[in-house]
């Protein structure tokens, strides 16, 4: 069974980066492993059917999406307005870094799908050249993606860790705020050095690409996709319990801090799904997810602000990976010796 559940994990790792098909239908494709791998490890019965959907905080987080997506749909051009009104009345550093901190610190309450949507048309508007314009957002994109961690309704990672493990609505933030709340301010500093040298750097200007406009049908299909997601996260969690148990569990924190580099290549919800467990002490699973949150910068295809920004962007692949890679490297060394070196 072993065996079995490990070649399933990395089929559920390679099939996305090589089939494109599989890329543009992520949450259906894991939904489907999923549902292979409870069966694989017969852990789909009527008990996990019933804990999974018995969890409010997968209606939550599915509601929210919704409503606020609704809201943002119907409330875009005003939206548009105020971000623009913000922008000609500021310096663009000083708006830059804004930007960046709120959605990073706002994330966690209206969702990291939103703070995307969000942060996409803001950064279409911004004054900059392409090349800064994709700096500008994969530094937001850092931010988004480490503060939506705080509640159970900001992304789906933090909605499987809270149900996997059973904690109170306010477990992480009082694990990872000390360490993620400066990052945000930190990242939302070296955004404003990320669009210093605009002007002279005309060469490189690509048009900027407007992000396609919302429509409410893109809403439903937007809300039905997080659900099927979440729910073929928690099963991905249920079927790899027998390798957590014989493998991750024994590791070492800085082994399972080196291992989840893998959450550059595989979406960090998912790889948390598979990894945390309540057999496992507070010190492994804040190693693992400050890992997983950082690697998850790296990649386009490591969290869901990554996928829908460079989605509605046009973001190419190595055009992320090129300056994503070195302040991702940047965050993961200096949070080895924060918890490793100065155990702080």
């Amino acid at each position: 069974m072993i065996i079995v559940l490990i070649a399933i994990l990395l089929l559920t790792i390679v099939l996305p980066l090589l089939v494109k098909k599989v890329e543009e239908n992520l949450e259906v494709f894991l939904l489907v492993m999923g549902i292979i791998a409870a069966v694989s490890s017969n852990a789909l019965n009527f008990e996990e059917l019933g804990r999974i959907f018995s969890n409010l905080n997968l209606y939550l987080i599915t509601a929210v999406v919704f409503v606020l997506g609704t809201a943002f749909m119907l409330l875009e051009k005003k939206i548009d307005y105020v971000a623009g009104t913000m922008l000609e009345k500021m310096p663009l550093k000083l708006a830059v870094s804004l930007v960046i901190l709120l959605l990073g610190l706002l994330s966690s309450v209206i969702t990291a799908i939103i703070a995307s949507m969000l942060l996409a048309e803001i950064v279409s508007m911004l004054p900059i050249n392409r090349r800064q314009a994709i700096r500008v957002n994969i530094v937001a994109c850092f931010a988004i993606g480490l503060g939506a961690v705080l509640t159970p309704v900001g992304e789906p990672l933090s909605t499987i860790v809270i149900s996997n493990l059973g904690e109170h609505f306010m477990y992480l933030f009082d694990m990872l705020a000390p360490y993620v709340i400066p990052a945000i301010v930190l990242l939302s500093v070296l955004g404003a050095f990320a669009v210093h040298d605009w002007h002279s750097d005309s060469s490189v200007s690509i048009e900027q690409v407007d992000p396609d406009k919302q429509t409410f049908k893109g809403v439903i299909a937007r809300t039905v996709k997080i659900f099927a997601f979440i729910v073929g996260l928690e099963l991905l969690g249920a079927g790899f319990k027998p390798v957590i148990d014989q493998f991750v569990v024994v590791m070492s924190n800085f082994a399972l801090y080196i291992l989840n580099l893998l959450s550059a290549i595989l979406d960090n919800a998912t790889l948390a799904a598979a990894e945390i467990s309540p057999s496992m002490n507070a010190l492994q699973i804040q190693t693992i997810l400050m890992s997983l949150l950082i690697s998850g910068g790296m990649l386009v295809t490591g969290n869901i602000p990554n996928i829908i920004t460079a989605g509605r962007l046009k973001i190419r692949f190595k055009d992320w990976a090129k300056f994503a890679l070195p302040v991702g490297a940047a965050l993961f060394i200096v949070y080895f010796v924060l918890s490793f070196v100065l155990h702080i």
